[in-house]
This record gives structure tokens, sequence and C-alpha cells, in this order.
């Protein structure tokens, strides 16, 4: 079975990135499961731009190559094209479920709720909080349990 997963947070250039490039860096050690991953913001401010050079900074000492990636806005067709939208906070989740078409049974989970060990109830943006490693931490950990959850 194909997973299709989609990331999303507010610009699409540091939160949203990362996560869609950890979680493909991680589905590599599980070549049995077949995972389509991307990622997008609510907003329109970054449309095309690359993710954000502190982001993209942290992120390579960690491992991680975000700089092919492109910021694009989430839209209502996405509830098609994906079997589970994972965002970043409360915001997020309300901008999307504010486009969720009528019937669409499409998940949409809070990241965190794949990282209850942090005790946070969202990703902080590192945009404003400034911690690129914090939010790395996170969604590693919540990428782990993400894979977990998709291997059982």
């Amino acid at each position: 079975m194909t997973y299709r997963i989609l990331f999303v947070c507010l610009g699409n250039i540091c939160r949203s990135p990362t996560a869609e490039a950890v979680l493909r860096a991680i589905a590599v050690d599980h070549p049995s499961l077949d995972v389509h991953i991307d990622s997008a913001g609510t907003s329109d401010w970054h449309i095309g731009e690359p993710p954000y050079g502190p982001m993209q900074d942290a992120a390579r000492t960690r491992g991680y190559d975000l700089s092919r990636l492109r910021a694009r806005q989430f839209v209502a067709e996405d509830f098609d094209r994906f079997d589970l939208i994972v965002v970043m906070d409360e915001s997020n989740l309300t901008n999307v479920e504010g486009l969720r078409p009528v019937g669409s049974t499409t998940r949409v989970e809070l990241f965190t709720s794949f990282a209850p060990g942090t005790g946070l109830d969202h990703v902080p943006d590192p945009y404003y909080t400034r911690n690129f490693d914090e939010t790395l931490d996170i969604v590693e950990a919540a990428s782990r349990r993400l894979i977990a959850e998709l291997t059982q």
C-alpha cells in the first residue's frame, strides 16, 4: 500500500519542509514502506521559494537536505491527493479544516500527536523562536513514531 502524507505549516519554509525531508530520510530505512511525502503552507507568502536558510543550515548539520524543496500553498484538492495531512499547530489545523470539501474523510492530525513524549501541543515555529534544533528534535521524534505506526 502507498501512503500519501502531506505536512502543513504556515509558510512552508521551516517546519513542514523539514518534516518532509526528515520523514523521507527515515522511510529509506524501511524499504517495504511505499510512502509519498510532500509539504505545503497555509499562506501564500513564500510560494516557489526554498526553505528558510537558517532552517536549511540546521537540517544540513543533521544530514537532511532541504535545498531542492520549494514552498507551495495548501489547496482543497490536497484532501483528495493525500491519505494523511499532518499540521504543525492549531492555527494550521483550523486553516486546513476550513478548506475541507464536503464528504472528505481524509485524516488530519497535529504532528505532535506522534510525539507525546515532548509534552507539546504544537511544533514551535523556528522562524520566530530561532530554535531550529528544537524543531528538528520534535520533527525527528514525531517522524520516528509516524513511521512506526505506518509499518505496524
